[in-house]
């Protein structure tokens, strides 16, 4: 059985290869020979993710004649990635990208920083901001007057309190999108839905797509779930998605599951279109592909030009019969981390079976929480507390461009109008050993493989802007 899990056509590789920076040579410095200029570049697509792991590359011909270059060009190309660890192959199921064992592989997700740890590091892995005070403590205060009444039961809600339910139901109906209470269930924050999805729909073994780069915690989640995960770069810059690609990767690999993050990519702080939207959602129908999407970060808009409904329609407003995106929403991005309340989106019939698949798990979500995040949502505090994130996202954003491009001119990134981070390309340096350096010296920087799959985007760190100037 091949090993691919995807493929990069001959036009599509020559197009990325072309798309690279050319560094002037030195003084006196020889340029390499075209084979190995060739290999260097298939590398340096694969380290930045561009090229995903375990891609299938076009036979030695079709490169060579969309390269204009010989055929023994790309045979020495291929063989030297060989010798190196980058490129597998076998008779009958062609050649396609690895990563060397000696390369550093993402093992885990991020995991938080002790509170006890925080006055001696200053800690970039984790993408939350404090609190948003008194908000916190006014919706915790709102909660508590309303326990009483639950109290008298058991407290198991599978499904959430049916109060939240249908506040978070009437919150898209509001958006142009009808929502019915039935359609929504209350989730121990975004990774317990999206762990409840997974568990539900991709068995181990089943295929997955993801962005590449994706959110290092879901990844890891879906590891250990037993899926194989099916990379597909992202488009260039802050551009969204390569629709394309993802169109060719839905039809070839025929994965169960597709997970995308369309309102400021974790890590790239990209912002999907309209028209891509509408594109993928169709692409995902026909291969018969359930889309996760994850509106985390959806409220984080920064610029005044997306706010008051004039961001891009949510993904699920393109799934009108509900059949094909699930949504996934959390308070944790937008409020803060500690609010452990999450939600599902999607069919009657997906949410039921969700719903029952719990009752082997953890059964339900805290009443406090899911109160207090009803308080929000009722009361207009949640919009108030929002704002004050937005204002606070913008200020250490803006601090952390500003130092970036004064103290590490060669680094390279774009500026999100969204999100919570950077996706910064350093300077040719390893993503890895900045990240060794930091736990050294007090810097705790997440290196850019953990992003990806298998090895990728060793050239890149992850920056959040959520520590003060």
């Amino acid at each position: 059985m091949a090993q691919w899990t995807s493929a990069v056509g001959a036009a599509q590789l020559a197009r990325l290869l072309n798309s690279q920076q050319e560094r002037p040579a030195g003084p006196g410095t020889r340029r390499p020979p075209a084979y190995r200029a060739l290999a260097d570049g298939i590398r340096l697509l694969v380290l930045e993710g561009r090229v995903p792991v375990a891609a299938r590359l076009p036979a030695e011909r079709e490169l060579a004649l969309a390269l204009s270059v010989s055929r023994t060009t790309v045979a020495a190309a291929y063989e030297a990635l060989r010798g190196e660890g980058f490129l597998e192959s076998r008779r009958g199921a062609g050649s396609w990208t690895a990563v060397p064992a000696g390369n550093p592989v993402p093992a885990r997700g991020l995991e938080p920083l002790p509170p006890e740890a925080l006055g001696s590091m200053i800690d970039l892995g984790c993408a939350s901001l404090p609190a948003p005070e008194p908000w916190l403590t006014r919706a915790v205060q709102g909660a508590l007057e309303e326990l009483p009444p639950y109290a008298h039961t058991h407290g198991d809600y599978p499904a959430g309190l049916p109060a939240l339910r249908a506040m978070i139901a009437e919150r898209y109906t509001a958006r142009g999108i009808p929502t019915m209470p039935e359609q929504i269930m209350v989730t121990t924050g975004a990774m317990g839905a999206i762990d409840a999805i997974c568990h539900l729909f991709g068995g181990r073994g089943e295929r997955i797509a993801v962005e590449s780069p994706s959110y290092a915690n879901i990844l890891q989640l879906m590891r250990e779930a037993g899926a194989r995960l099916v990379p597909v770069a992202m488009g260039e810059g802050l551009t969204g998605w390569d629709v394309d690609r993802w169109r060719q990767v839905l039809r070839e690999a025929a994965p169960r599951l597709a997970y995308v993050v369309a309102d400021f990519h974790n890590p790239t702080g990209a912002l999907a279109d309209e028209d891509q939207r509408r594109r993928l959602v169709d692409a995902a129908r026909a291969a018969g592909t359930v889309l996760v999407a994850d509106e985390t970060m959806s409220e984080l808009w920064l610029e005044e030009e997306l706010g008051d409904g004039r961001m891009p329609r949510r993904v699920c407003a393109f799934d009108p019969a509900g059949s094909t995106v699930i949504t996934v929403g959390s308070a944790s991005k937008a409020f803060w981390a500690g609010m452990r309340i999450g939600w599902v989106r999607a069919a009657p019939d997906i949410v039921r079976s969700l719903v029952a698949a719990r009752a082997y798990a953890d059964l339900g979500t805290p009443v406090l929480e899911q109160l207090a995040v009803n308080w929000l949502f009722s009361t207009g505090g949640w919009e108030q507390a929002v704002a004050l994130r937005r204002a606070q996202a913008r200020e250490n954003r803006d601090a952390l461009v500003s130092a970036l491009g004064r103290e590490l001119p060669g680094w390279e990134f774009s500026v999100p109008q969204g999100g919570l981070t950077l996706w910064v390309r350093a300077g040719g340096l390893s993503g890895s050993r900045i990240a060794e350096a930091g736990e050294r010296t007090g810097v705790r920087v997440p290196s850019g493989p953990r992003f990806g799959v298998d090895g990728a985007f060793e050239g890149y760190v992850r920056l959040p802007f959520t520590v003060g100037g």
